[in-house]
């Protein structure tokens, strides 16, 4: 049934036997050079000049005034919290259609995930499920949002934009300034993506991203902390530092602090990768438009596209089929011919761990899991 598209992938890749994964690296830059210049300094742990590269160069991308280099992106996330105060017990609203490390990072801290529904043309969260919800549910009491169901505090916001695709990100952080609840973005997989000319990651107060080895651009692991408030920043270097109180040779600390600091030879990859982002998104956007082009009279899947006034880096193309049935066929049938494709992750709610939590009405995101799959979106070198 799926035989042109299987085609087509191959032709498209150059491939006509391999397989092809869903997301490769590709290191043809200053990788290696920057990495054995680390190991020749010999800091290679979370001291060292490509740490604080690392972290211009982020600002530099994103527009952010500070970024705050961490060890991955779920750990960028659990300290975003941590900077945001938000407490055991407390609620922060994100969407289940989220890879599991966003719910994970708010349990970290005695939380509450509180699910809020998604948009099908983004599948991040929906501007307008979310103010529906929270005019239901929602009480602001000395500008604080409690829960009136619960009694619970809601004290953060974490939208994630899915795959690279912004959402609407503009609207859900004026909704929430309305509750006065304060909006971390989930952008780790939209590094190089914009919404109305600017950077995803610095709509709300804290941005997040990822450097996992599946990204656009890896530090085989990785994350980072943007903001434009020097206070949290500075904060955020000192708590993923163990909270050390600087000094030549004594060991004093001041808070609970965590081993958050990107090492020096992962940030000497991340350089090396940053350097190439321009190129390597004008590389995923040429295959979009290519995939676009190849689905655009494909009454039986539709390719997912960004929304007006959204630039994504489509880190990972996603196709929705017809309905579960023929979304199990195509996984089957690619991935037995060596393309590998995947569902989008189970939604959170319906795990064992999340079954319990507050949510809004996730008709949307129930929808979508019967229905996406991601398609190979590597670089093409």
């Amino acid at each position: 049934m799926y035989k042109h598209l299987i085609s087509f992938i191959r032709k498209t890749f150059n491939e006509p036997d391999g397989f092809i994964p869903l997301h490769a690296p590709v290191f043809n830059g200053n990788e290696k050079k920057y990495v054995l210049d680390t190991i020749d300094s010999t800091f290679v742990s979370s001291v060292g000049k490509y740490v604080n590269r690392f972290e211009q160069m982020m600002c530099s991308i994103t527009g952010a005034k500070y970024a705050v280099a961490t060890v991955n992106g779920t750990s960028a996330l659990h300290l975003s919290l941590i900077l945001n105060n938000v407490q055991s017990g407390d609620e922060v609203l994100t969407q289940p259609l989220t890879f599991i490390a966003t719910a994970n990072a708010i349990k970290y801290v005695n939380a509450t995930p509180h699910f809020i529904d998604v948009d099908t043309d983004t599948l991040g969260m929906s501007p307008e499920k979310l103010a529906t919800h929270l005019a239901e549910i929602a009480e602001v009491k000395n500008g604080v949002c409690y829960n009136r169901n619960t009694g619970n505090k809601i004290t953060a916001c974490i939208p994630m934009h899915t795959f690279g695709l912004p959402l609407r990100i503009d609207e859900i952080v004026t909704i929430c300034e309305k509750y006065h609840i304060p909006v971390i973005e989930d952008a780790a997989e939209s590094l190089g993506s914009h919404y109305k000319g600017k950077h995803t990651g610095t709509f709300g107060i804290l941005g997040t991203f990822s450097f996992n080895g599946n990204k656009t651009v890896t530090a085989g692991g990785g994350g980072c902390i943007v903001t434009d408030n020097q206070e949290i920043a500075h904060l955020a270097k000192h708590l993923s530092t163990q909270a050390k109180i600087p000094h030549t040779w004594e060991y004093n600390h001041d808070a609970v602090g965590y081993n958050y600091r990107m090492p020096n030879i992962n940030a000497a990859l991340a350089c090396a990768q940053l350097e190439q982002l321009d190129k390597y998104i004008e590389n995923k956007r040429e295959l979009s438009n290519l995939y676009a082009d190849f689905f655009k009279n494909d009454h039986h899947i539709r390719f997912i596209q960004e929304i007006e006034d959204a630039k994504s880096n489509y880190w990972l193309n996603t196709i929705l089929l017809e309905d579960r049935t023929k979304r199990d066929e195509f996984l089957e049938q690619t991935n037995s011919n060596g393309i590998m494709t995947r569902p989008v992750w189970t939604l959170m709610n319906k795990l064992e761990m999340f079954q319990d939590t507050p949510r809004s009405d996730l008709s949307n995101a129930e929808w979508l899991e019967d229905r996406v799959v991601n398609i190979p979106s590597s670089v093409r070198i």
